[in-house]
C-alpha cells in the first residue's frame, strides 16, 4: 500500500500542482517549461543511471539489463509513433517538432476550442507516458521502499512541468480552472496503474524485476533524450536548455547518494 501511495503522489499530486501552478499564472511561458522539464529529466537521467540500471545488472547480469533497456526504448518509441500519427496533420513532419504542441502531439489548428482539443490530446499522451514511471516505481519501491522514495521525488518533480503544459491550454480552451486541474490531476492515475503492474512483475522473480526496473529505465531515457531535450533546444533556441539539464544530472547524482 505504501508503494501505492508513493505512485499517487508522483504522478496525481505532481501533475496535478502543475495544473495549479497554470491555473494561478495563467499564459506559462514555453521557455520556462523546458528549462524546468530540461532540468527534471536531467534528474531522471541520474535515476535510472545511477539506481535503476546498476539494480538490474546486479539482480540478472548485463544481458537481461541491456534487454530491458532496448524494450523500454523500442516500447516509447512505438507508442509516440503512433500518437503522431494521430495527432499530426498531413504534410506536418514526424521527425522533428518545433513547438511546444508539436512536443506534446498537439494540432496546429487555432482558436480556443483547438487548445481545449489540443489540452486534451496532451492530456491523453503524458498520461501513457506516465505508465512506465509507475512501473518503475512500483518495482524499485516493492525491492528497495528507499529507492521507491527517490523515483517518486524525481518523477512528482518531472510531472509538475508537465501538468502545466496540460493545463494552460485547458483553461485557454474555455475550461473552468477548478475542472482542469482536475483532469490534470487525473492524467496522473495511469501512474498508480504502473505502480501495481511493477509491484506484480517485481514479485515474480530477480529477473522479472531486473527487466521492469530497466525497462522503465529505458522508456525514460527515450522522453528525455528523444522528446525533452532535443525539442526544448528548438523551441527555446538556446544552450539553455543543455546546462538545465546537466544541473539536473548533478542534481540526480547528489539525490541518489543519501541513504
Amino acid at each position: 500500500m505504501e508503494v501505492l501511495l508513493l505512485t499517487a503522489l508522483a504522478g496525481i499530486v505532481g501533475m496535478g500542482l502543475g495544473g495549479v501552478v497554470a491555473a494561478l499564472l495563467g499564459n506559462i511561458s514555453p521557455k520556462v517549461m523546458c528549462w524546468v522539464l530540461s532540468f527534471a529529466g536531467g534528474v531522471m537521467v541520474s535515476v535510472v543511471s545511477f539506481e535503476l540500471v546498476p539494480e538490474g545488472i546486479e539482480l540478472a547480469g548485463m544481458p537481461i539489463a541491456v534487454a530491458g533497456l532496448i524494450l523500454g526504448v523500442a516500447l516509447v518509441a512505438v507508442l509516440n509513433r503512433l500518437l503522431d500519427r494521430v495527432t499530426i496533420q498531413d504534410g506536418d513532419n514526424l521527425e522533428a517538432h518545433i513547438s511546444r504542441a508539436g512536443v506534446y502531439h498537439e494540432s496546429s489548428f487555432l482558436g480556443s476550442p483547438a487548445l481545449l482539443r489540443s489540452g486534451i490530446i496532451m492530456l491523453v499522451a503524458i498520461s501513457l507516458h506516465n505508465l512506465p514511471e509507475g512501473i518503475a516505481i512500483g518495482a524499485a519501491g516493492t525491492h528497495d521502499f528507499r529507492m521507491g522514495m527517490i523515483l517518486a521525488s524525481v518523477i512528482l518533480l518531472h510531472c509538475i512541468p508537465e501538468g502545466m503544459a496540460i493545463g494552460a491550454p485547458l483553461i485557454g480552451g474555455g475550461l473552468s480552472k477548478g475542472k482542469a486541474v482536475f483532469l490534470t490531476a487525473l492524467s496522473g492515475v495511469p501512474t498508480i496503474i504502473g505502480g501495481a503492474i511493477g509491484m506484480l512483475i517485481g514479485g515474480i522473480s530477480d529477473t522479472a524485476l531486473a527487466l521492469a526496473l530497466t525497462g522503465a529505465g529505458g522508456a525514460m531515457l527515450y522522453v528525455v533524450f528523444g522528446e525533452i531535450l532535443p525539442q526544448s533546444s528548438i523551441i527555446t533556441k538556446s544552450r539553455f536548455t543543455t546546462f538545465a539539464a546537466l544541473l539536473g544530472i548533478i542534481a540526480g547524482l547528489l539525490i541518489t547518494s543519501l541513504h
